[in-house]
């Protein structure tokens, strides 16, 4: 079942929930249905709609009906509806500026203890706005959280472009954060005997390695597989962030031969090593709300009491942003010698696939790592420019790949490269099919992480670290700056 059904099902029943709900504060309204897309008549009656709503009068039974009467209008508008529904929430009822000025003022004047901590809390009484205390509402409606998170979706798409709407997203964001605290969620283990319903959302949410049927499923649920997932007590049936684990010994490197299907079945109890090769968050409107970190601890816990034979804990993970950062750097280079060095590789192995001088025409080349001259003329290029990638960094210092920003954060190192180890379509378009192992030493976690996050250094293994030395006095000056300070 693709995501966009599980959504329309999802809506469905959330549609029939509230209509009962809405009903008794619906029967006085002689207003037709809205129009899709929210004309001007039908936006004028969704402001009166919004203020009975915070008028509160007929006390919380009334607000949760009007919520719930709110939240069907919402469902049933198209994309257009939708963000003139939220601009309309956002600009029309947000917290009064004369208001806050003034108690501002009276903060600051403030003489007595007494009369300070008066105007704290009147301050943050009027902080608290309009159209979040219309939000909370939902909050006592039957899957009224999930209806939250999933407007929050929506509104993601549009605050880049709208001020008015970035606001409200900051609103409800830290809204969401207090009701999806780390101690309110309860780590769970997937398995093939879970409710169906549950197993349909696996394969729906599932964003890093897609999941093609249901033998796809079930070979990552075997008994040398594990996949856990963060839940909260208001949405038992929806999994906030899973991540999968296959039981091996050693390293894994091949995206492809650890999801073969074709595979047998390994013995977990003779496994030293865990691999965790798909993390997803399942709630796009949870963005910037981390779990995946505590995910983590939690998920090597549990298989280290289970199965006490494992030794390390590491990752296969994708480079999403390798790709298209060496195509900028190869349109843009001038006097980088590796980058030629690379330039050089593929006109040769351009002239050997007979395609044009490009990385995309020949990494986009169908089956051109089966082609063993070309395989021996790329790979050194592209692991040495991997390496420089995993050191270019954002304006704050933070590199810029998100998935190294995420493992390096929790406090793993950089432990190999895997050449061509994902030869899907994917990983040819993210990273010319380069992966990455990421290893946590649980002795060395929080040493590798305060060194990140404090000093912004990319921990690598030593034979990475090798490799990048010899290359500090490349011409091209863009490693020597990379390196330097770095461990």
């Amino acid at each position: 079942m693709a995501a966009t059904q599980v959504f329309r099902h999802a809506l469905g029943n959330l549609n029939r929930i509230w209509r009962g709900i809405a009903a008794p504060f619906a029967e006085d309204d002689k207003q037709p249905a809205f129009s899709p897309e929210l004309s001007e008549e039908d936006a004028r009656h969704l402001r009166n709609l919004i203020k009975q709503c915070l008028e509160g009068r007929g006390g919380e039974v009334s607000a949760r009906g009007h919520a719930a009467r709110l939240g069907r209008l919402y469902l049933g508008l198209d994309d257009r509806g939708r963000q003139r529904f939220l601009q309309i929430l956002a600009q029309d009822f947000p917290a009064d500026h004369t208001r806050l000025c003034d108690a501002a003022a009276k903060l600051c004047a403030a003489q007595k203890e007494s009369d300070y901590l008066a105007a704290e809390e009147h301050l943050r009484s009027l902080l608290t706005s309009p159209r979040l205390r219309l939000l909370k509402h939902f909050n006592a409606l039957p899957q009224g959280i999930k209806f939250l998170i999933d407007l929050r979706a929506d509104l993601l798409r549009w605050t880049p472009e709208d001020p008015w709407l970035k606001s409200l997203d900051r609103e409800l964001c830290q809204l969401l954060a207090t009701w999806f605290d780390i101690g309110f969620l309860e780590l769970r283990r997937i398995t093939w005997d879970s409710p169906a319903a549950l197993l349909e959302k696996l394969i729906a949410y599932e964003a890093v390695h897609e999941i093609h049927s249901w033998e796809d499923l079930r070979n990552r649920l075997e008994s040398d597989r594990r996949c856990y997932a963060f839940f909260h007590p208001a949405m038992p049936e929806e999994p906030l962030i899973f991540i999968e684990v296959a039981l091996v010994e050693g390293l894994a490197g091949s995206i492809q031969e650890l999801l073969d299907p074709q595979a047998p079945v390994a013995d977990p109890e003779e496994a030293d090593t865990a691999i965790f090769y798909s993390i997803s968050n399942a709630q796009k409107g949870l963005r910037g709300i981390s779990f995946g970190d505590f995910l983590i601890k939690q998920v090597v816990d549990d298989l280290r009491h289970d199965l006490p034979g494992l030794k390390s804990f590491a990752t296969l993970s994708p480079i999403p942003g390798l790709r298209p950062w060496l195509e900028k750097a190869l349109s843009t280079a001038e006097t980088d010698t590796t980058l030629s060095r690379l330039q050089q590789a593929l006109d040769r192995a351009a002239e050997i696939l007979g395609t044009p001088s490009s990385l995309a025409a020949v990494i986009d080349t169908s089956d051109w790592w089966a082609n063993e001259e070309v395989v021996n003329l790329l790979r050194e290029p592209l692991e040495v420019q991997c390496l420089r990638y995993f050191h270019e960094s954002r304006a704050d210092g933070f590199p810029l790949d998100p998935v190294e920003r995420f493992h390096l954060g929790n406090g793993a190192r950089i432990e190999m490269l895997n050449w061509l180890g994902d030869i899907s379509p994917k990983g040819m378009k993210q990273s010319c099919g380069l992966m990455v192992n990421y290893l946590y030493r649980l002795e060395d976690i929080e040493k590798n992480h305060e060194a990140f996050a404090g000093e912004r250094r990319i921990v690598t293994s030593k034979k990475l670290k090798s490799r990048l030395e010899p290359l500090e006095g490349d011409k091209g000056g863009g490693l020597r700056r990379l390196w330097k300070g770095r461990a």
